[in-house]
Parts: C-alpha cells; structure tokens; sequence
C-alpha cells in the first residue's frame, strides 16, 4: 500500500494545477470507501469527472462494465492515454461543463473540483423545474461544508437553500469525512464523501420555478424569520395566517422546513395569489 504521507506520482513529473482546482487522492482507506459507496455492479457505466492521475479510476475499473473519464487537464490526459490500457477505459478530454453527459453512463464517481461543485451539480442533476434523470447513483467527494449542506435535514445548522433544492431531486447520504492529508497537494479544508441517489420527489410542486425563488428569498438571510424574508412575494400578514393553517410557528425560520413543507408552503402561497388577483 502507498505511503499515505507522499504522492503517488512525482510533483516534479506532474504537478496539480490550481487552476483547476486539482487535489489528487492518495488514501487508499478513502479510496476503498468510495469504491464500496458506489455499490458497484459489472453491468455499471461509470461516469468519472476529473480523473487526475487515475488512482480511483484504477480501482474502478475491474468491477464495471465501462468507465468514462473526462479530464480538462491536456497533460494528464496524455499521461493517462498511456498508462490506461484498459479496454474498458475511455477517455475524454474537456471540461464536464462543457460537453454533454455520455448517453452510457448510468453512475458518477469522482473526487471534483471543489470551485465548481455547484455547476456539476447542477449538470448532473438538473433543477428544480428541469430535474436530469440519467443516473441511479451518484458518489462524490466534496468539500465538508458542501457534503453536510447535502445530507443536513431541516433545523440544523448547515440545511440551508442548496439543501432543500438537492433533496428536492435525490436522496442524499453522508458517507464518511476525509481529513486533508488524504490529498497531495492538502487542501485548506477537510472533505467528505456523499452518496446521492435521484428520484422523483415525493412531494412534487406544482411551480417548480417558483419554489425555487421562494428557496433563495427565504433563505436569504437566514436569522430573519420567514414573514420578513418573503415579504416581496406575500404580505405578511396571509404569510402568518398560511403558515398557522398548516401548523407552523408564526416566528419560523427557513432552515426550520423540510421539503414536503416547502412544497406546501409554496403551494400555499400561489393558492393565496390566484385568490387575491
């Protein structure tokens, strides 16, 4: 097993740009647990954004029945073009951003650049009103922060906007936290690795759009209670009244709903308008 304290390839070979946002893992402990997170089966065509110098993508690719690598950097892509002699292996080179998702793929396992997590996350699952339905299983690891806004339920601290939007569109799981020192080079904040599954939500809104605007007028500042946030959308007074009607403090917060109560609330609130025109 490598030595957790060093990198597997020489910085003097290949070095990690931080214009990309690269971080290489080199913890084989973290590597195994993305790999059993991903409940792997032979049939899988694996989506895998940022390969880097093929660590995790070694370790892939025995268990699946293809894997799609797409990596921005030109230097690794051709590092990677020849030591992934795999028949199972494809290569593309490019930003995920801006090519369209392989058709294939039916899962996504990466460690991704941490400066555009929201923007794949966003290709990989759609929005509220356009939600993407290719994948059954999406394994990532991302920032701490970014992991428990992912898998954090309403009243706690890091639920927020994302939160709910996310949940919205998939259910999500925390799988473990990975200290910085799994990476060469260390990043200044520690990891975690999140398994996402996407679904149709239980509780869909008849507004996708505007539950959507609701989310990121509510959640706009965070300590105000919401008859003061969505103030621009509803009067407060029938803000008061709704959220009484259907059991909810006058004095709630957005972190304090869940998703089926945004839903509700959102529901509500265009009942409440189509009324009042």
């Amino acid at each position: 097993m490598p030595n957790p304290e060093t990198p597997i390839y020489s910085p003097s070979k290949i070095r990690p740009r931080k214009q990309f946002g690269q971080h290489w893992l080199r913890s084989d402990d973290v590597l195994n647990k993305i790999l059993r997170a991903g409940q792997l089966q032979p049939s899988d065509r694996i989506l895998e954004i940022g390969p880097g110098t093929g660590n995790l993508t070694r370790l892939l690719l025995p268990f699946v029945e293809s894997l799609t690598a797409v990596e921005i950097d030109r230097d690794l892509c051709e590092k990677l073009r020849k030591t992934m002699t795999q028949k199972n292996f494809q290569l593309i080179e490019g930003s995920i951003l801006d090519i369209p998702l392989p058709a294939e793929t039916n899962k996504v396992i990466a460690n991704i650049p941490y400066n555009i997590t929201g923007e794949i996350l966003k290709k990989l699952l759609g929005t509220l009103s356009e939600p993407v339905h290719q994948f059954e299983q999406i394994v990532l690891l991302v920032q701490k922060e970014i992991g428990d806004r992912l898998a954090a339920k309403a009243g706690h601290k890091a639920y927020n906007a994302l939160s709910v939007k996310i949940q919205y569109l998939a259910e999500c799981q925390f799988i473990c936290d990975v200290p910085a020192t799994a990476f060469y080079p260390p990043p200044k904040v520690n990891s975690a690795v999140v398994r996402i599954i996407p679904r149709p939500t239980p509780t869909p809104a008849s507004n996708p759009k505007f539950l959507d605007r609701l989310l990121t007028l509510g959640f706009a500042t965070k300590r105000k209670m919401l008859r003061n946030n969505l103030i621009s959308e509803i009067d407060r007074d029938l803000l008061v009244l709704i959220l009484e009607n259907m059991g909810i403090n006058a004095q709630v917060r957005a972190e304090d709903l869940d998703v089926a109560q945004w839903v509700a609330l959102s529901e509500a609130v265009i009942k409440s308008k189509s009324l009042n025109d």
